[in-house]
């Protein structure tokens, strides 16, 4: 029997050499391993200070995506200077729009507890000073000085009214004049009762006391204006001293600072213009709206001093450097920040200290690392966080989506310029959804930071990895992993990566399994129980391969692992659920017969292949044509067939599987079950590389050792796809004692001979190849089918 080439079991994976491995001695967290292209385009973005250089990190979940753009984010914020704290007051010039107050970083808490402190002390003093005898006294004083000029001119007036027999009535509402009939004041019955002519005489001789009555009544009320304000000038008086004395160490403090001196110097002015607002007032306290409804005020004292506190939006106090907020909730409330209402009786209110910070404020000066699915997801986030971009300002207003028809008094806070570096996280297809459909996108993140899913396996990296084993077991108080257990793992990295040169960047699969193996641990972690996590966690996710394999045994799916047909081949799929891929064999058929249909796909007639499958097939009559029909038209219809394939089938990889098969049905001649296949082909018969090698050999190696293995099983796979086997131990085992083999092919003509036991053939000088081989049988089936076709047309 011809000798084929087959690999040998070293070649079947990569085998972990301890003397590679390279201990840290640092306690230092390893740098951003095998990621150099992303790690310089992220550090190039964050030292890019101009508009529009925000970064999009991209890249598959698990690579270590954010843990190192926050780890990056926070080693650059540490060189830059602490934001300054944003603080919203009241506007005394237009109250319904908030003002905005920059202080160095603690300066917002500490003038909001200054200005407290200040305004608890006036509360208490300016009702003390309004209390006491000295203001009491000039109080009076001033008041006495009224009353008595008031006296002094209701004498007169009096006097004057006597004169001219009248007396006169003083009451809250005025001066009134009376008759005087035999020297007694008359009322108005007793008037009506008079003589018509004497009543005459007596309303001609009021109208003059009236006319003097109107000159005096002038005089009393401008003696009451000016004594009013006296009473003003003392209280302002008074209370210039205490507030003064108060706030002039305020305004001293901040003589410095021009925006928060013109706001102080409001608020003594406010407090001056409203001093009453300072003094006890007893006057509610029988208010029947007060006893009806115990809850209600009438004079709130709170809502009186509210004006003068201020909203500490953002306190950077705590902070080294520039702030870094990482947020997985960057809904449109969570941006911005938002405007609290209180609801009285029906009707919503609001002021600026209901003002609430977003994660715009709180990263303002700094970095804000965000998620594009968790953006994308929340209604109205996305254009938001564009606009401020945009606009370089933030916004707090409400998200007025609906009009509820509720009465609300709202408030427009002055915004606030931003000067934040965003980092977005996510998927190429988040990143090419909105290069395509935003205009902005482009303008707004202008550096792509591409985390690759696998890095090079060199001695470099092996030590980088080693390091970062070392370190998340110190991390994360999982006992030591001794040196074979960390060999295993760098295995495991390859087979993650499904190449023996290349080691995976998700690096939360490997922490998953260290997590899992340390439950099993004493004081050290050992290659045993790296291979026990695998194998529990592929036990956990292995059910839909379980049951596919229990349908083969069972002869539900049917598959010949032994002997050969005509016309029928195994061929290899791979399934992929998401976090675990595996393979199973599948049954190819195909069927030749006189016709002109050519090679006919009857998953594509059954609208079950996908287009990557469709050109596979038609690759096939590319081939045939080729190499068979360079002296005749062919004359064929063929049928070719995934048998018992009820959800469709993509892909190129099976190409050369059903070649074999259509070969096979030309030259009848049995194809061996024992061997499975899997290649993709072109036109001249050349094998290519396909996907999941490593899936395909194991799947159709658990089929084979469950019926028994013969030392004659094994898979066919393209030379090419050598460097991505990393199959298991037990595959390496049965190929080391002959009991399974692999065959890499380059060439179609390879697995003819490994398939069928007979030379493919080659041509001679005048394009026919020996009658014997495969390719002989092949020719002389088409020329016969030529021939009866000529006949039939005839």
């Amino acid at each position: 029997m011809k000798h084929f080439n087959e690999l040998k079991w070293n070649e079947l994976k990569y085998f972990f050499a301890a003397e590679s491995e390279k201990k840290p001695a640092s306690n230092v967290a390893p740098v951003l391993i095998g990621q150099q292209r992303a790690a310089e385009a992220i550090e190039h973005g964050l030292r890019l200070k101009t508009k529009g250089y925000n970064i999009y990190i991209c890249g598959q979940s698990g690579t270590g995506r954010t843990t190192f753009a926050e780890s990056f984010a926070k080693k650059q914020a540490e060189s830059e200077p602490v934001p300054p704290d944003l603080c919203y007051v009241y506007n005394f010039e237009n109250p319904k729009c908030p003002m905005l107050l920059k202080l160095p970083a603690g300066g917002g808490a500490a003038l909001r507890d200054r200005l407290g402190e200040t305004m608890d002390q006036l509360t208490g003093e300016l009702p003390r000073s309004y209390s006491n005898r000295d203001f009491e006294s000039k109080k009076n004083d001033i008041i006495k000085i009224f009353q008595n000029k008031r006296d002094e001119i209701i004498k007169v007036i009096t006097e004057e009214a006597r004169l001219q027999c009248f007396g006169v009535k003083n009451t809250n509402h005025g001066i009134y004049f009376m008759p005087i009939i035999d020297g007694k004041m008359i009322d108005e019955e007793q008037f009506d009762a008079l003589p018509q002519d004497q009543k005459d005489s007596i309303s001609e001789n009021s109208e003059s006391i009236q006319k003097r009555a109107a000159e005096v009544m002038r005089d009393i009320k401008d003696y009451e204006k000016a004594t009013r304000k006296d009473v003003e000038d003392l209280e302002y008086t008074i209370g210039l001293m205490t507030v003064g004395r108060n706030m002039d160490v305020l305004l001293e403090y901040y003589a410095d600072q021009e925006n928060i001196l013109s706001y102080l110097m409001a608020v003594k002015e406010d407090i001056l213009s409203n001093l009453n607002d300072f003094t006890e007032d007893d006057s509610d306290d029988d208010d029947p709206m007060q006893n009806m409804l115990p809850w209600y005020n009438k004079k709130n004292t709170d809502d009186l001093f509210t004006k003068y506190k201020i909203n500490l939006l953002t306190d950077n106090s705590e902070l080294t450097g520039a702030p870094v907020v990482l947020d997985y909730n960057p809904s449109y409330t969570n941006l911005i920040g938002e405007i609290e209402y209180d609801n009285e009786f029906g009707n919503f209110s609001t002021d600026f200290m209901k003002i609430k910070p977003g994660l715009l404020h709180k990263a303002n000066g700094g970095y804000l690392i965000l998620y594009a699915q968790d953006l994308l997801s929340n209604l109205h986030a996305w254009d938001t966080l564009r606009k401020t971009l945009l606009t370089g300002a933030i916004v707090t207003e409400p998200m007025r989506e609906y009009n509820t028809g509720i009465t609300v008094s709202g408030i427009k806070p002055e915004p606030i310029d931003i000067n934040v570096k965003i980092i977005l996280i996510g998927s190429g297809w988040y990143y090419d959804m909105l290069y395509g459909y935003d205009d902005h996108f482009e303008k707004l993140f202008r550096v792509r930071a591409d985390f690759d899913y696998e890095m090079k396996l060199n001695e470099a990296n092996i030590s980088e990895l080693s390091a970062f084993v070392e370190f998340y077991a110190r991390k994360s108080n999982l006992p030591a992993f001794d040196s074979d257990a960390v060999g295993q793992l760098i295995e495991q990295a390859a087979r993650y990566a499904e190449r023996q040169d290349r080691l995976t960047t998700k690096f939360a699969l490997l922490t998953d399994i260290m997590t899992e193996a340390a439950a099993d641990a004493g004081e050290t972690i050992t290659a045993a129980q790296i291979k026990k996590a695998v194998a529990r966690r592929e036990k956990r996710l292995n059910m839909y391969e379980e049951k596919l394999s229990e349908m083969i045994e069972e002869d539900y799916v049917l598959i010949d692992t032994a002997g050969g047909k005509v016309g029928q081949i195994n061929g290899l799929a791979v399934i992929d659920t998401g976090d675990y891929a595996f393979a199973k064999p599948s049954r190819i058929t195909a069927t030749t017969y006189m016709g002109k249909a050519g090679i006919i796909n009857i998953e594509k007639e059954a609208e079950m292949s996908g287009s990557i499958h469709d050109k596979g097939v038609q690759v096939l009559s590319g081939y045939l044509g080729q190499t068979y029909a360079q002296d005749f038209p062919l004359s064929l219809s063929c049928r070719i067939c995934f048998e018992q394939n009820y959800h469709g089938i993509d892909g190129d990889s099976a190409s050369s599987t059903e070649l074999y098969a259509v070969l096979s049905s030309l030259a009848q001649l049995p194809i061996r079950q024992d061997i499975a296949v899997t290649g993709s082909i072109n036109q001249r018969g050349e094998i290519q590389p396909i996907g999941g090698t490593t899936f395909k050999i194991e799947g159709f190696f658990d089929l084979c050792k469950k019926r028994g293995l013969t030392g004659r099983q094994g898979v066919v796979i393209p030379k090419q796809n050598v460097r991505d086997l990393v199959l298991k131990d037990e595959v390496v085992d049965a190929v080391k004692e002959g009991m399974f083999h692999i065959y890499p092919i380059s060439h179609i003509d390879d697995g003819i001979e490994i398939l069928t036991g007979l030379e493919a053939g080659k041509p001679n000088d005048k394009g026919r190849y020996p009658d014997e081989s495969v390719h002989g049988k092949v020719m002389k089936r088409l020329k016969t089918l030529f021939k009866k076709a000529m006949k039939c047309d005839e």
